[in-house]
C-alpha cells in the first residue's frame, strides 16, 4: 500500500489548500505550545476556506494536535472542526484515552519521542490503547517540528510487532531529500512532515512542498 502524506503545523489556508492539491491524506493542526499553534477559532476560520474548495478534490482528514488538554477541551474542538484524528502529546494516563473513546469519533493517535537511548518501552506500551503511533525525535522542551530524525535503522525492529492493526506514522526531521530512504528503511504507513517544507515556523514553501510530496509519490511508483 502506498505510503501517505501528513502536512502538520498548517497555519495559513494557502498552504493547507495546497497539501490538499498535492494529494496530502492528513492536514495537522496544532492546538499545544508550539511556534505553528492554532486557536479553535483561527482553525475553523482557516478550514472553511477549504470547505469552500472544489469539491472534486478529495478531502484530507484532519488532524488535531493536543496536550495537556482535558477531555471536554478536546472534544469541543473536535465537534467544531470535525477533527478525524486526535494526536495525543504526553498522553501517559490511558484514563484520557479510555475518556476519549466514549466522548468523541475520532481516531486517536499517541505520540512516542525517541530518544538518543532508543525508544521508551513505558511510552510505547500506553500509545498502544490507540488507533496509530506516530514517532519522532525527542528534544527537550519541544513537542515536534524540530527538524530532527531518530535512528530509523535501530528502532525499526521495536516498532514492527507493533503494526498489526494500528498506523505507524513516521515524524521527525523529514525532508524531500531523506523521505525515500525514511520509507524505505522505516517502513511507515505515514510521514509526516513540518519544519522540512518551511520558510519559517508555520509557513510552508511551496517549492519545498511540492518536492516532498513528489518524493513521497515517487516512491510508491517505483
Amino acid at each position: 500500500m502506498a505510503v501517505e502524506v501528513k502536512v502538520c503545523g498548517l497555519t495559513r489556508a494557502a498552504d493547507a489548500a495546497l497539501a490538499t492539491a498535492l494529494g496530502a491524506a492528513y492536514l495537522g493542526f496544532i492546538f499545544a505550545p508550539s511556534p505553528r499553534r492554532l486557536t479553535v477559532d483561527a482553525a475553523a476560520q482557516l478550514l472553511a476556506t477549504l470547505d469552500t474548495a472544489d469539491e472534486a478534490t478529495a478531502r484530507p482528514r484532519r488532524v488535531g494536535v493536543f496536550a495537556g488538554a482535558g477531555v471536554g477541551e478536546i472534544a469541543a474542538a473536535v465537534h467544531r472542526l470535525g477533527l478525524d484524528i486526535v494526536q495525543l502529546h504526553g498522553a501517559e494516563d490511558a484514563r484520557l484515552v479510555a475518556a476519549l473513546r466514549d466522548t468523541v469519533p475520532s481516531a486517536l493517535w499517541s505520540v512516542v519521542h525517541v530518544g538518543e537511548e532508543g525508544i521508551d518501552r513505558a511510552q510505547l506500551e500506553w500509545a498502544t490503547r490507540g488507533d496509530g503511533i506516530l514517532l519522532d525525535a525527542k528534544v527537550d522542551g519541544m513537542l515536534g517540528g524540530t527538524g530532527r530524525a531518530f535512528d530509523w535503522e535501530r528502532e525499526r525492529a521495536v516498532v514492527a510487532p507493533l503494526r498489526a492493526g494500528r498506523s505507524i506514522i513516521l515524524a521527525g526531521g523529514l525532508t524531500a531529500e531523506n523521505v525515500a530512504r525514511a520509507i524505505a528503511v522505516f517502513s511507515p504507513d505515514i510521514v509526516d512532515v513540518s519544519s522540512g517544507v518551511e520558510a519559517s515556523p508555520g509557513c510552508k514553501d511551496p517549492a519545498r512542498l511540492r518536492a516532498f510530496v513528489h518524493a513521497v509519490h515517487g516512491v510508491g511508483a517505483a
